[in-house]
């Protein structure tokens, strides 16, 4: 199929590279992103794509599901993907299913993997998926027992969405039981989980139900500061490949974890259709699940993406439409991707909004229509997430995570470098990043413990 049509629900950098992957796709004509942001509305002149590409700020409520379903309607959209998770788990994909359109995000039946956490271990013990054990609780008394089970560090994780921002790791006991108090306020309960020792990983699969395909697995970095220190944000950072990570890490996770999801939970009569994110944990007692997301996860997608080589909007639709098995292999560039997040000063608590940012290279790479940061490279390109435009024009924060910093090269120290020079010709007074992603993968330092 070609000329193809896509809409894009959502606003953040998430979407912005969902859009940048999809318009590379010969079999897509035109891309729209709605509500979007100024990085997407520029796309067509700052990515060096078509003018068909082209695109503009559309005002939509991506929970609205009449709208998002009217709006693909208007646009003759073939496809519509639904990017933010909160969209999901409110049935939107229902909605735009049900007025006979193309959808790739799950159900709201199927979204509760990520909507709570309790629902999804139920499903990892029902599948037979390990994972970290864990209680449920709905009172501090609870609280307090549970943490008495386990011990320190303590993991207090919010049962509802996030924003991935509901998870506290501390040795400090007063400290969880702050964060549970906090989390028992609304309903929703609070899960406290064991510890679970050695390197995260995040494995992305798209299915439709049935079969799945594998992404390759990526890195992202939890924690604010350097070091990993700090409090837990949504990801300042993430690299792709891995080359540390055991060689059968994609066919153990899909044997042991992706493929028996998709089977219990089309058994409850929930299929997943869409992108089921995997975050693991490989401990010195093997292989775990640390929490199951049910949509492109943000930053990894911005790291990803650039090295797709087979056609994103080719892929979901196929998923969308319950003919993934068409697909076969895909395809990746023997590359590396490094992203670096900048954020406003006082994230992940309540951020600065309203920072200018400007280019402070030389030679300038600023071009100077509306919302357009960077001409990219073939080495680096700039994905927008929480920016806006003045009423003059000017390009400033308006989130906690403000810009995704993307470098490529032929191995992780390249593309490193060309994330962090291309930072630094970044001029953001309020804005912070981390200065260590992806450094010791660089390094060639191997996580330890890591088995699988």
């Amino acid at each position: 199929m070609t000329g193809l049509t896509v809409l894009i629900v959502g606003s953040g950098g998430r979407e912005h590279a969902l859009a940048l992957a999809l318009a590379r796709d010969p079999a897509i004509d035109t891309v729209h992103t709605a509500p979007g942001n100024p990085g997407t509305w520029s796309m067509g002149a700052a990515d060096r794509l078509p003018e068909k590409l082209h695109q503009r700020l559309i005002s939509l409520n991506p929970d609205d599901g009449p709208a998002v379903a009217g709006l693909a309607s208007d646009l003759g959209a073939d496809l519509v993907v639904i990017g933010p998770e909160a969209p999901l788990v409110a049935g939107v994909a229902d909605v735009v299913r049900a007025a006979g359109l193309a959808c790739f995000g799950p159900s709201a039946a199927a979204a509760q993997l990520e909507g709570s956490k309790q629902f999804a271990k139920e499903v990892m013990a029902a599948a037979g998926v390990p994972t970290a054990r864990s209680y449920y609780c709905t009172s501090l008394a609870e609280v307090e027992l549970a943490q008495k089970t386990f011990g320190p560090p303590y993991v207090v994780k919010d049962n509802g969405l996030a924003a991935g921002k509901g998870v506290v790791v501390t040795p400090k006991q007063s400290i969880a039981l702050a964060h549970a108090a906090a989390v028992l306020d609304s309903p929703g309960g609070v899960l406290i989980e064991e510890y679970l020792d050695g390197p995260e990983v995040s494995l992305f699969a798209i299915t439709d139900g049935e079969t799945a395909l594998p992404l390759l697995p990526a890195q992202d970095f939890k924690r604010v500061g350097d070091g990993d220190t700090g409090l837990n944000t949504g990801g300042m950072g993430a690299y792709c490949p891995l080359p540390w990570a055991p060689p059968d890490l994609i066919d153990v996770t899909m044997t042991r974890v992706i493929n028996p999801t998709i089977a219990e939970l089309a058994r409850q009569d929930r299929p997943f259709t869409g992108l089921l994110y995997t975050g693991l944990a490989l401990t010195s007692r093997g292989l775990r699940v640390v929490e199951f997301n049910a949509r492109f996860g943000d930053p990894e997608t911005q790291a990803i993406l650039p090295l797709l080589e087979t056609g994103l909007g080719t892929i979901l639709l196929a998923a969308a439409t319950g003919q993934l098995h068409d697909i076969g292999h895909l395809t990746w560039k023997p590359a590396a991707s490094v992203v670096v997040v900048m954020a406003a000063q006082g994230y992940p608590g309540t951020p600065a909004k309203g920072g200018a940012i400007r280019d402070g290279g030389s030679p300038k790479r600023f071009d100077s229509s509306p919302g357009i940061l960077f001409q990219p490279t073939d080495h680096s390109h700039i994905v927008q997430a929480g920016t806006a435009l003045t009423d003059q024009g000017d390009l400033v924060a308006n989130g906690g995570r403000v810009l995704g910093v993307v470098g490529l090269g032929q191995d992780l120290s390249q593309a490193r470098t060309q994330a962090y020079q291309t930072v630094a010709q970044i001029d953001f007074p309020t804005g912070f990043c981390r200065h260590d992603i992806a450094q010791r993968a660089a390094q060639g330092l191997i996580p330890s413990p890591a088995r699988l």
